[in-house]
Parts: structure tokens; sequence; C-alpha cells
């Protein structure tokens, strides 16, 4: 590792900050957004540097928490989840204990891809996908209904969704 670089490394342990990524890491995390699994030989010729600064860099990039993981892309419909939707929820007394509760009760359901704590008039975006529209309302019926907690939601089922492969840095 280059001093530079392990000096960031270490900021970043100490403060709890991650700190901005250069020309070259935002060139090396655009290609292994788009292709995670290309050997480090292939991410260094496609933003031509040699295979060892690539690999020096790409395990500076996680340890300065960078780069958080791997993932494979699925298909919710072949896993017969083909209706997502978006449930806003209201939860009442408001206090630490009830949002990690719930946010927690939530994230074990295997209908629930992710879960959002809000401000504004919900508290909760919660993102399911299911079989079906029958299938979303007896969800909501069986798993959020009866919550005391819960004082009100709603519902907006997806009709599309598009999502950015590559996300770039913003300018400071």
């Amino acid at each position: 590792m280059r001093g530079t670089d392990r000096l960031k490394a270490n900021n970043v342990r100490r403060t709890g900050k991650i700190s901005v990524v250069d020309e070259l890491d935002t060139a090396i995390i655009q290609h292994l957004q788009t292709h995670a699994r290309q050997t480090n030989r292939e991410l260094a010729r496609a933003v031509g540097i040699a295979p060892s600064t690539c690999l020096e860099r790409v395990r500076a990039l996680r340890e300065r928490g960078v780069i958080t993981g791997y993932h494979a892309e699925i298909s919710l419909a072949a896993l017969n989840r083909g209706v997502q939707a978006l449930l806003h929820v209201q939860v009442r007394p408001l206090s630490r204990t009830v949002i990690d509760g719930f946010k927690k009760y939530a994230m074990e359901l295997p209908e629930v891809l992710s879960v959002y704590v809000v401000a504004g008039g919900d508290d909760f975006l919660v993102h399911v996908a299911v079989p079906s529209v029958d299938g979303l309302h007896a969800f909501l019926m069986d798993k959020f209904s009866g919550r005391r907690e819960i004082v009100g939601f709603r519902s907006s089922v997806i009709y599309q969704h598009a999502r950015k492969q590559v996300i770039e840095p913003l300018d400071p």
C-alpha cells in the first residue's frame, strides 16, 4: 500500500469517516459495479494500471469502507416474487425501542427486501416482493394489521423499477 493510501485508511479508522476517492479509485469502482466477477488482471487492464497496483487499490477501498461487498443480481420473478410494493408505515409511540423493534421484526419477514426509517408523515418505507396482489393483501392483513405499534399503513404497488447500475461520487 502506498504511503498516502495507508494514511487515508488509518484516518478512516480513527475518525470513522470515509475519505474521498480519487479518479483512479472512481474508475476501479465503476468497473467493479458493472462486472464484479472480473479478475484483478482484467480490472487492471480496464483502468490502465499494473495488476499489483490494482490489487492494492481494491484492498485499500475495502479497508476504507468504500467497497462494502460483492453481490449477485437476482430476478425477483424467478423467485416467485413478481409483485413489489412500498409500504408506508406509521408507528406509535415514537421511541428508539419501538423503531428498532419494528425494524428488526420487518427485516425478519421473508417478503421484506429492505426497510427505510424516514422523516415526514411516515416513519418507515418497507420494500416488499410477493407472488401476487392477493399475496400482498394477505401479507398486510397477517403480518401488519395485528401489530400494536402500527397505527397506520398504506401500500404503493411498484409497476416498474429502474436502478442505476453504477453509482458515481459527487463533487464535494
